[in-house]
């Protein structure tokens, strides 16, 4: 056990691998190759395992760590997940000693212990998808369960087959007045024809869509496929956390500054951007937030929200079970008067994200708002919003094929 020609045979199975699949569990054992060794050689000591949205960070749950096969350099450990689980994970390996401390499970030392270890999180060098950086800055690799939503327009990014679409992206700079700032915008036009009248998506957080889950290349994929119309694409670089926690969260200056200052370039920028044809704006957690809050807000402007994992406990955790200050906006007739054609969805593993998207849904929808919503078996991930991303594109779009 753990000969070139063992771990070979393993790889070629599949890391992490499917050991038992009962109903709709099923038994995953992941593995780490040390490379210094056996514990007689080696200095690593423990292999942390940190899973989005199964690792608690915030409640009593012990931080779970493969175990050394010994005598050879196998860590392993086994995590039993639903057959419709999708989501990301990481292995912290480490060469500190102690088990971890038994007086740290109360919540604000459980999360200064991941914060402390979470730097060092590594993506799985065994995992032959490609692996990315998640928010928190840290390398992170993918896990599909076999009966999860299919997303057939990323697995060829997936496998490294395509990373670049055949129309590329262009990228601009933003001067706002308003804002008393500058960013980073990137453009993308798909489809062959170019005279052709196109509809326009805003997507939030657009640093990410470009670099970090690279959105163009499923894009071009579905349009090719005629599953998604020839369109406009503005992607919006967040700048930074604080400013993005200042602007994203139900914050009408952001809006204004994009309506005044930015479109009319885009208008210019784009010129098949037809705005007869309906403009989404789409985005994850705050970006989540925002989107249905401007489609809310301006409907003369944006005709449609695409809100994935949507942060509408905001402006307080506490507020989650009335659905935020945009519950409070619903209930005062916001958006009543234009019904929207909305997408929104939340993980089954987001306590107070899933608890506030309920609350939310019948306001909406006894609004008028036309509103698809899924729920997902998984955490707060872009690993499952890139599906929902392009599964709410084609929802939204529908009939303009």
């Amino acid at each position: 056990m753990g000969s070139d020609a063992w771990w070979q045979a393993k790889m070629q199975a599949g890391i992490p691998a499917m050991a038992e699949v009962q109903q709709d569990r099923c038994r995953m054992v992941f593995y780490w190759r040390d490379p210094e060794g056996d514990e007689h050689h080696s200095t690593t000591r423990r292999v942390w395992l940190n899973i989005a949205g199964i690792t608690d960070h915030h409640r009593q749950q012990r931080p779970f760590s493969l175990q050394r096969v010994a005598g050879t350099n196998i860590w392993q450990g086994e995590v039993t997940l639903s057959s419709r689980w999708r989501g990301s994970y990481c292995l912290i390996p480490s060469r500190d000693d102690a088990d971890f401390p038994a007086d740290h499970l109360a919540a604000d030392k459980l999360r200064g212990w991941w914060k402390n270890h979470l730097p060092a999180a590594i993506a799985d060098p065994l995992n032959p998808l490609r692996s990315w950086r998640n928010g928190r800055g840290h390398a992170v690799s993918p896990l599909h369960m076999p009966d999860a939503p299919p997303q057939p327009a990323w697995q060829a990014l997936d496998r490294g087959l395509s990373a670049c679409a055949s129309h590329p992206l262009t990228t601009r700079l933003w001067y706002s007045s308003r804002l008393a700032n500058r960013r980073s915008v990137w453009l993308l036009q798909t489809g062959e024809t170019r005279s052709t009248p196109r509809p326009l998506a805003i997507v939030l957080d657009g640093q990410f869509w470009v670099n970090g889950m690279p959105l163009a290349t499923p894009l071009e994929t579905l349009t090719q496929r005629g599953e998604l119309p020839p369109a406009c694409y503005l992607f919006i670089d967040a700048i930074g956390t604080a400013q993005r926690s200042h602007e994203l969260p139900c914050n009408p200056e952001f809006w204004l500054a994009l309506q005044e200052e930015l479109l009319p370039q885009v208008k210019e920028w784009l010129p098949a951007w037809d705005n007869r044809l309906p403009t989404l704006v789409a985005g994850q957690s705050y970006g989540g937030l925002a989107a249905l809050y401007a489609a809310l807000s301006w409907p003369q402007w944006f005709n449609g929200a695409i809100s994935l994992s949507g942060s509408f406990w905001w402006p307080d955790r506490q507020t989650a079970s009335s659905g935020g200050r945009l519950g409070e906006l619903i209930g005062q007739g916001a958006g009543a008067a234009h019904p929207q054609r909305l997408w929104l969805e939340a993980g089954l593993h987001e306590k107070i994200i899933l608890q506030s998207n309920r609350t939310l849904l019948p306001l909406l929808q006894a609004s008028g708002h036309d509103v698809h919503y899924r729920e997902f078996e998984g955490g707060h991930d872009a690993l499952c919003w890139r599906g929902g991303l392009t599964d709410g594109l084609q929802a939204l779009w529908a009939g303009l094929c």
